[in-house]
């Protein structure tokens, strides 16, 4: 008896349908397992090198953001400069002017006080020539008096 006479092909063909089934079943579960680690392996090493690029990108971002803040900041700063400076010598300027003034200010005091000194020293030699008539007054009246002082003494005398 052959094999292939007792049973039919068709059952054969079943029988071993389903055994390559599930031999190929639990091949490609495995097969799905030991890849799906791979796979999650893969995912978290690309995940990685995305965050790792997006943090270089964001590193020159900000390494760009601050060189611009820096440029910002220098060109503030000359600006600034700038304008002190010219604030100083718009100081410096009304220093010069506000010495001038003072200067021209010093000069009409010192004008003045000469003036004043003159004035007094003219003063001082009109009570002076003023001291000296009344001296000459006093001195004539002084001998007024002492003339009337002998005539009264000739008079009661007489008398």
């Amino acid at each position: 008896m052959n094999v292939e006479e007792s049973v039919p092909i068709a059952q054969i063909e079943e029988v071993v349908a389903k055994a390559v089934e599930s031999r190929l079943q639990q091949a490609v579960e495995e097969y799905v397992k030991r890849n799906e680690l791979r796979f999650k392996e893969l995912s978290l090493i690309d995940r990685t090198v995305r965050v790792e690029e997006e943090l270089r990108s964001l590193r020159e971002m900000s390494e760009r953001r601050f060189e611009v803040i820096d440029k910002r900041f220098e060109a503030l700063q000359r600006e600034m400069n700038a304008r002190f400076e010219t604030v100083d010598k718009r100081f410096e300027a009304l220093q010069r002017e506000m010495n001038a003034r003072f200067e021209t200010v010093d000069k009409r005091f010192e004008a003045l006080q000469r003036e004043m000194n003159a004035r007094f020293e003219a003063v001082d030699k009109r009570f002076e020539a003023m001291d000296k008539r009344f001296e000459s007054l006093q001195r004539e009246m002084n001998a007024r008096f002492v003339a009337m002082d002998k005539r009264f003494s000739a008079i009661q005398w007489m008398i």
